[in-house]
């Protein structure tokens, strides 16, 4: 059986790999992609995955409150998931934690997700 490359990308070092029609996952890229899958397979954090990337640049947490109408314990625990997911980054300063979109994070998703051939 023929094992994916996992291809670094970008400064945080996204993970990805070639789109599922055209060759099978192997587990380490299958666990890595499930790991992504699962952070954003809850609505609340798809909201805050899109206000982040919805916007200009870093956003800080305090800002993620009210939009999404939950406390900040819960707020910051789907961050804390989506940062972890590899969706997010994470910069903390003073005593609130900002976070924006893992640049490539979206787009190497997208591809393993397509059913569309490379450079198509």
């Amino acid at each position: 059986m023929k094992s994916l490359p996992i291809v670094l990308s970008g400064p945080s070092s996204v993970m990805c790999c070639a789109p599922l029609v055209r060759e099978p996952l192997s587990a380490a890229a299958a666990t890595e992609l499930a790991r992504r899958v699962k952070a954003i397979a809850d609505p609340t954090r798809l909201r805050l995955l899109s206000l982040v990337a919805a916007s200009d640049g870093a956003v800080c947490m305090c800002d993620l409150i009210e939009p999404v109408g939950l406390s900040q314990p819960t707020v910051s625990h789907h961050l804390k998931i989506l940062v972890e997911g590899g969706l997010l980054d994470r910069d903390k300063r003073g005593v609130w934690a900002y976070y924006s979109l893992v640049p490539g994070a979206l787009d190497s998703l997208s591809a393993v997700l397509s059913t569309q051939p490379a450079g198509a």
